[in-house]
Formats: structure tokens, sequence, C-alpha cells
């Protein structure tokens, strides 16, 4: 029963006085389709362990009864063992708790709403989709929720609208369908949390405006005339713009820890209700570290999202926001897609003259007056002071005032994250500075400062130019103008610095992320407690972005191909991305040094929603597919039947990872040669040949048999091998490729990435 315990939930735990953990008590497919007798049958099992109908009551905190079958309750740790020893039981775990992983993004990507015939045409825009969210809640109020000219709620609609503090059904509308909230999981853990005191609502309204803006890049409708102070201004919409949303707030934001928390018992329970209401996709832009394996319900959103795409809903996932070191990427199972960030082809230069005339294009989102011709000021010893100086931006507060006040500061960071530069901003504007320039590794995050205070980024290289410059000059000084959107070419897409990276930590044989998608800099709705913008609108950036960008490419291809399974919705974004950018470009990866991008930092590539209305060929997975994978990995017969309904024998010897028909091939530890299957389903033209390229991998040999796939009237399905062997005489890290199988109108590629092991990293001495 033991775990880890995160900072989040250490800080959670003695903030708010917890005795007993909420325990997640998983008992697999459910075994009645009347959800009553589910949850009475619940109610038995506890009653029976804790000997009572009252302690049993008290003790529940939520029960799943539609997905899937299941309960959360407050248990002590002998409690929660002796229930998981009972034999109609797969797992009980504690409660965990997640965080959130934010006008360019469809014209860049081609999905345009000025081409009559495109996606968004032949789908009337996703109108009788449902694309579910769970997330902070919603600000029911932001124009993005407007209902205008759509139709009638679909038919396949059985959710709702809860009331709640500041919230009705009211609220609610022809766009905004659904909105419940789902808070006792955080409530049981945190018994003492005061909510008079709290900022949030007990309510599907969320004081945080992630939720809203979330939705808003999925499905939000059309609003015009929307821009930062000036900044990337146009119309706002989602990727389906008349798709339904339905809101399922999970996440509480803690003021007084300025954080917002998400309990894995509460996002259970969510998902839980969304099968049961009829949502087509499910977005959740939140994640946590990879702890156990991708099959095991400690990863509450494994387990949910398993149950919803058997039945048919496909589970998008933030890759999360850890990057760019390797191994960080979250959402492992590979019945999830999982979402890296991309920037776009938009770029906010910020132009900043020095006072030899020359001209530094920096970074920011910077909407105030020009900064006139101002002193320029690198705080280090002139040698002669016995004051402290420092040009490091997180310790810009030792300076003294004098140092800072009336000049423009230059600082140089360690540090990819945008806190540096916010930091930075307050320190010289209390000292009474008129501006910050912040020098560090290439990264994409920007936010504007408070007040729009002029704060600036420029990379290594420039920071230290304009260094040079205040050290032979005896009165530097520089101009800031505002900020200026620039947008195409010469702006290139990178892999976002912060988008966490593969190869996938749990199980290498499993390609993480599937797909890249833009989540830098997204103007999208937020709640009006949280905005610069009195309509409501603001940046963000971050995987958690990208990820209803994908959500809502997803909610189209739905209602373009309404009998497509996840997997094969998968397949079709993830065979036909772009690997440059659309205008043909190379996109690299940001990181230090930046490099050029590979599937470990974005799967697939770069989706291309139009491509994907035709993908040709898919990949496809099912029921069995998901169980041979269970059995190739050592999950248990036992726990295996019980997660899928039936009794489940796996055969002697198990079979290969490697077969699991993935759009992707994986190879983490080639020692010799290894042969592998995939198969593939047509979806194209009925008559169709198809013919094998492939781009080798360094050092790497390939053979496919056979070379052509001939579909028609009778075959739809066609399987072929793939062997591979290494030249390679040592021990080598990954090296990437791509298998193509093309016609005349069709090029279905997936990523082939292979790392040479002669001599493993561990192995058994018995």
């Amino acid at each position: 029963m033991g775990r880890a315990v995160s900072w989040r939930e250490r800080v959670l735990r003695e903030r708010y006085s917890i005795d007993n953990y909420v325990h997640i008590v998983y008992l697999g497919e459910k075994q009645h389709d009347d959800p009553e007798l589910v949850t009475k049958s619940h109610h038995r099992m506890l009653w029976s362990l804790l000997g009572s109908k009252e302690d049993a009551h008290n003790s529940m905190v939520h029960n799943f009864r539609h997905g899937f079958s299941g309960f959360a309750a407050k248990l002590t740790e002998s409690q929660a063992k002796k229930i998981a020893d009972l034999p109609e039981v797969v797992h009980v775990i504690p409660d965990k708790f997640y965080k959130p992983a934010t006008t360019r993004t469809w014209d860049y990507l081609g999905l345009s709403a000025t081409n009559p015939k495109n996606l968004l045409s032949e789908t009337i825009m996703g109108e009788q989709m449902i694309i579910g969210i769970i997330d902070t809640g919603v600000w029911p109020e932001s124009e993005v929720f407007n209902d205008n000219g759509i139709g009638p709620v679909p038919s396949h609609w059985k959710g709702g609208c809860e009331s709640g503090e500041d919230f009705n059904s009211s609220h609610c509308n022809k766009k905004l369908i659904g909105a419940k909230y789902f808070i006792n999981g955080f409530l049981a853990e945190n018994e003492s949390f005061n909510f008079t005191e709290s900022l949030d609502f007990i309510s599907p309204r969320g004081y945080n405006g992630h939720g809203t803006h979330v939705a808003t890049i999925a499905g939000g409708s059309y609003v015009p005339n929307i821009s930062y102070k000036g900044l990337a201004g146009g119309t706002v919409r989602g990727g389906a713009p008349r798709a339904r949303i339905a809101v399922y707030k999970t996440c509480l934001y803690l003021d007084d820890l300025d954080i917002t928390s998400c309990s894995s018992a509460d996002i259970l329970k969510a998902m839980d209700e969304a099968i049961h209401d009829g949502v087509d996709v499910l977005s959740l832009s939140l994640g946590f570290e990879p702890l156990y394996p991708e099959t095991d319900v400690r990863d509450g959103i494994a387990t949910g999202a398993f149950h919803a795409v058997l039945k048919g809903i496909t589970v998008v996932c933030a890759a999360g926001n850890a990057g760019p070191a390797a191994q960080t990427v979250t959402n492992l199972a590979p019945w999830i897609i999982t979402v890296a960030a991309t920037t776009l082809d938009r770029s906010f230069v910020t132009p900043m003259t020095l006072g030899n005339n020359k001209v530094i294009l920096g970074q920011a989102i910077y909407t105030g007056p020009e900064v006139a011709f101002t002193s320029l000021v690198y705080p280090e010893n002139p040698g002669n002071s016995n004051e402290s100086f420092s040009g490091t931006c997180e310790r810009l507060l030792i300076n003294s005032n004098r140092t800072m006040a009336g000049k423009v500061v230059l600082c140089f960071t360690e540090s990819p994250y945008s806190i540096s530069v916010s930091r930075a901003a307050r320190y010289v504007k209390r000292a009474g500075g008129l501006g910050v320039i912040i020098a560090g590794q290439p990264g994409n995050v920007l936010r504007p400062c408070l007040d729009d205070f002029p704060c600036v980024s420029v990379d290594y290289e420039l920071g230290t130019y304009i260094l040079f410059y205040i050290r032979s000059n005896g009165s530097p000084v520089v101009k800031i103008q505002p900020s200026r959107t620039l947008i195409g070419q010469p702006v290139g897409t990178k892999v976002a610095s912060f988008s966490s990276r593969g190869p996938n930590p749990i199980s290498a044989a499993i390609l993480k992320p599937d797909i890249a998608a833009p989540g830098v800099s997204i103007l999208a709705a937020t709640t009006t407690n949280t905005t610069f913008n009195d309509r409501g609108f603001i940046f963000l950036s971050g995987t958690s972005m990208a990820t209803p960008t994908i959500s809502g490419v997803v909610a189209l291809l739905k209602a373009l191909h309404p009998d497509w399974s996840p997997a094969a919705i998968r397949s079709a974004i993830v065979t036909t991305a772009w690997r440059t950018d659309p205008f043909g470009e190379q996109i690299f990866a940001e990181g230090s040094p930046r490099k050029p991008a590979d599937p470990f930092d974005y799967g697939g590539g770069l989706v291309n929603p139009e491509k994907a209305t035709k993908p040709g060929l898919v990949y496809d997975l099912g029921l069995e597919d998901y169980v041979l994978y269970m059995c190739s990995i050592g999950y248990n017969e036992s726990s295996i039947s019980q997660l899928v309904g039936k009794g489940t024998v796996c055969s002697n010897p198990k079979p290969s990872v490697l077969d699991f028909n993935l759009p992707s091939i994986t190879i983490p530890n080639l020692k010799e040669e290894v042969t592998l299957t995939r198969t593939l389903t047509n979806v194209g033209p009925l008559d169709s040949v198809y013919r094998v390229a492939v781009e080798l991998p360094l050092g790497i040999q390939v053979t496919v048999t056979p070379e052509t796939l001939v579909f028609n009237s009778t075959t739809k399905g066609v399987s072929f091998k793939v062997r591979v062997s290494t030249t390679h005489k040592i021990n080598t890290g990954y090296y990437f490729g791509s298998l193509t199988w093309s016609d005349s109108l069709h090029n279905v590629t997936i990523p082939l990435s292979v790392r040479t092991q002669l001599l493993p990293y561990y192995y058994d001495e018995n």
C-alpha cells in the first residue's frame, strides 16, 4: 500500500490535518446494468467492512457505477488492506492530487472558417458532438458560450446542469449543455477546508479560469474582435465551434497556497458521469508524475479512460509541462491520445534600441507606452564599493534601490520558467526602475508583467551583446517600444521548452507523446477575476492548451466518421501529421541546446486536421488488442478479467509488446534482430494498392514483408511484418526514422525509434 507522496499532497495533508486517507476501491467492469444495484453492492461491501450502515454511509465519498464499478471511501490503512484482499476487488489505492498541465491556431493548422469546403463545413462545425472538459470549472457568462444559431441539444445527451454557489441551470444553454462539480474527494481529504474564506465556488463555476480557457480552445463559439490590448487581434473560436460543451469541475483553487488541486477520486467520478452523460470526446488538461504502470488503477485517469475508450469515447490528455528533460511525459496509457505543445508561427517582437543605434528584437507581451531613451544598467560591483550587487534575475532584490531606480535593468537567469521574469520585474519596479531585460535560455512562455511593466526576454547571445555594450559605454541607454505581432515566415515552429518529453518512462515500447499541437501564448476566454482584458480573454501557455486543440480536431473527425474507433481516430491524426511546419520548414525542439524535433518531442508530428480526414489506412485497436497488450506487460489474468468484465487467459509464451498495433514502432532494447507485426485497415478507396518506403534510423536495417499491400471489397485489413536489425557494436541512444505506406493519394507514415542495447542496463541473476 506504500507509495511516494508528492510535495503537493504533503502540504495539503499538513495544512488540513488529514487522518483517514480517501481510497479508491476499483472493481473493474460493472456486473449490473442498473446503477442502483451497483451502488447497493458497494454499500454492502463497505458495511461488511466497517460494521454498520451509518459508518458505511459516512465513509462513502463517491460511487462509480456507469462506465465501471468501484467507489471512493475514507479508510484507514488497515481497512484498505482488508478490503483489498477481497476476491472481487482489483485494486485499492490512496487518492492522489493532480494539477492543471493555454486566434491564430486554426488558420495556422489550415482549418480556416473562410474555406467553404473543409472539415469545418463538412461537419457543420461539429454541431452534433459533445466535448467533455474535466478541469477547474467554467465561467458561464463568457462570450465563448453563446449559442447563437446552434440547433437543439443532441439526442444522445443524458446529462444536465447542477445548481450550486452562484450557478444554476439558467447558466446553461444549447452551447454549454452540461455543468457538474465533484469535490467530495478533496473535501474528505481536507475536512478543515473553509469554503467561506475561499475564492472558489461550491458549484460548477470556477474561480480559476483554466477550465474556461481550455473549453474555449476545444469548442468555443465565434467571438469577433478579440485581442490583448491590440496584440494578436481577431476572432476567437474553438476547433469545433458548434460542438456542445459539458464541464466537469474536479479542481479547486486554494488561494492560501496559490495552487490548484484535483483529487483523483473526483476525476474518476467525473469520468464515470461523463461516460453516462453521453460525451463523444473527453479532454483532460491534467497530469501527475508517472509513478505507476499505465494499466494500474493508481493512475485514475488511465483507468477511467480505458472504460471510456471501450465505449467509443476518445480521451485526450496533456503530456505535461516538465520539459525539456527526457522521460518527463505523463498520461502514458496506450488508449489515451497524449499531446505535446508547439509554438505558432507568431511572435511578439519588442524592439529595443541601444545608444549605439543597434536594434535588439526581444520577446514580450508589452502594450504600454514607449520607454524613451533611458539609462541602462547591469548591477555589478565597479570594484570600489562595499555595497552588494547582483545581475542574477532571482537576486536583484539585494541591489540597492539607487542602483536600479529610474533605469532599465539587464539581468541573467538560468531558469527556463516564466516566474523568473515576473520576479525580476517585481524587484525592479519596487526599486523604482523603468523596465527589465531578462537574458536566459531560449524559451516560449510569455506573460504580461504586472501593471504592464516593461519586461523583455532575450537569449544569452543577445543578453551578452547588451552587457558588452553597457561595459564599453560610459552612459549606456536603451529605448523600449511596445510589442508587435509578427505572423508567418520567418517565425519558425518549435516544440515548446516546457513540453514534457519521451521516451515513455514506464513502458518504453509505447511511444509518448502521440502528437503535438499549438500550446504557446494561446488567446482564449478566462474568468473576469483573472483577466487583463475587460471582455475576459487572456494568453496562457502549456500542454493544457495543446490538449483541447486536439480534442476539437477529434470532435470534427468523429462527426465526419462516426464509425471510427478512438484508436482509428488517433491513427488518422498521427499518420497524417506534419513532420515539418505547415510551410515545409524543419521543426526544432527548444531546450539546451535547441535541436531538430524527434518523436520523443512531438510523437507523429504536428497535427494536420484536413489530412486526418482521409488517412487512407488506419492502425486500429479493439478490446482483444488491449487484452493482449496487458498480457504482454505481465498484468495478471485475474485483474485483466475484472477490468474487461470477462474471463481472460494469457497465452504462453506471452505476446510481445512490440506487436501492439500502435501507429508507431519503438524498440528500446534491440540486441541483434527482432520481427514485429502490424495490421492496417482500409478506410479509403475500396480498391487500393500501397507500397512501402522506409527512412532508416542510423545503423539500423529494416525489412518489411510484404512490400505491397492490396485492398479490395473482400480484403479490408492486411498484416505485415517488420524485421529490424542493428549494425551497431555498442550500446547506443535512440535513432529515428519512419515507415510509410503510399498509394497515389495517401502517405500513411509512422515514426520508427530504435535503441541498440547489446548489454542490458539490468538483469536477473536468477
